[in-house]
């Protein structure tokens, strides 16, 4: 194997595939990256077994070939060589060595057999759908932060995603909830993805794929079956295992009898709390809110630090209404209201509260009250 590279657009693919490799592995080749040059392209692939991502890149291969070397090691180099670099790579027939040099630099890196190297990209994936790239980031964006973290529900470590019929529209809907918070995001279901399964895509995928959308303004193509999905995106292909377990009823969290309704301006609201629980160091950070006639309340107290509170003018008639919640949930949700104005939905101090961008409806969350 033999080809030059520019190293702006090596580290550019290397940045995508590497973070797929973890730190620790039991299994040295999952440590390596897989090289395969031919057609004067270069292709990587990274995979940890359950999550799999293939970049092509324009190279100049003047010997086709293939192998696998450290993923993290050639990150490293690539990233420290000189901006405008031109790397030469080469494995010479039975050196057991990757060689690598750019200008007066030259690493020889290890290698292991591409034989061994995993490959996930199989399968068949019945149903495929494209969806645009702004839409896919948004699902994920406003549903991410309430993925669990929490191992033991292990169903709940990612995005359950599905399509449903709501008043008689189809739509495509991303859901994600930690027990405390839970986050309902809706875009335009597309065409063909009607007969899609509900899929709960994990955690760590979301994050790749996240990082790979921020890339492409192009469609991005989506094929999955239930127990597999795959994204494609020009150059870049992830795929992944899909979580193997039932999403919770999510709509039985929703409550529906919530009377007591309140405007306010998002970005005030937030700063405010982000004040106030600033006197508190507990990871709770909870906040007391206090509805009472044309003022809110916010106010926290810690034994070694003291008490805090600010008041807030509001437009409020219905009954007063004393709530306490996670300073650190409720900012999480302020951050992705994109619009002005903050609606909260609210029945009283010991039932969950929903709140809304009020431009933009085709999110919902729901946050749980804790005890201040």
């Amino acid at each position: 194997m033999k080809l030059t590279i520019e190293r702006a657009a090596l580290l550019k693919s290397l940045t995508h595939v590497q973070s797929v490799v973890e730190r620790r592995n039991t299994i040295p080749i999952l440590s390596n990256i897989l090289l395969r040059a031919e057609n004067d392209q270069l292709s990587l692939t990274a995979t940890d077994m359950d999550l799999e991502v293939i970049e092509t890149t324009t190279a100049e291969v003047s010997e086709a070939g293939a192998t696998t070397t450290p993923a993290h090691t050639l990150y490293e180099i690539v990233r420290k060589l000189p901006e405008g670099s031109q790397v030469q790579i080469a494995l010479e027939p039975g050196a057991g060595r990757l060689t690598l040099s750019a200008g007066r630099s030259k690493f020889n890196l290890a290698v292991l057999p591409v034989d061994d190297f995993p490959v996930m990209s199989g399968g068949d994936l019945p149903v495929s759908f494209g969806l645009a790239a702004a839409e896919l980031r948004g699902l994920i964006d406003r549903a991410e932060f309430a993925i669990s973290t929490e191992e033991t529900r292990y169903y709940l470590n990612g995005i359950y995603f599905h399509a449903t019929d709501a008043e008689g529209t189809k739509i495509l809907r991303a859901v994600a909830t930690d027990g405390h918070r839970l986050a309902r995001v809706e875009a335009p279901l597309p065409d063909g993805a009607e007969n899609m399964p509900g899929v709960i895509v994990p955690r760590k995928t979301v994050g790749e794929l996240r990082k790979l959308i921020e890339e492409t303004g192009e469609a991005v193509d989506i094929a999955m079956s239930d127990t597999k999905i795959r994204f494609g995106f020009g150059k870049a292909v992830l795929t992944s295992k899909l979580i193997d377990g039932t999403f919770p009823d999510y709509e039985r969290v929703i409550p529906s009898g919530n009377d007591k309704t309140l405007d306010i301006e998002c970005k005030a609201f937030a700063d405010a709390v982000d004040r106030v629980s600033a006197i508190s160091i507990e990871k709770s950070r909870a906040v007391k809110v206090v509805m009472s006639g044309n003022t809110l309340t916010l106010s926290a107290s810690s034994p070694e630090h003291g008490t805090a509170s600010e008041e807030l003018e509001i437009n409020y008639d219905a009954d007063d209404i004393e709530i306490g919640f996670n300073s650190r949930y409720l900012l999480d949700i302020a951050k992705q209201v994109k619009g002005d104005t903050l609606n909260l939905l609210m029945s009283d101090g010991s039932s969950p509260t929903i709140l809304r961008d009020t431009d933009d409806l085709s999110a919902l969350y729901v946050l749980m009250p804790m005890r201040v």
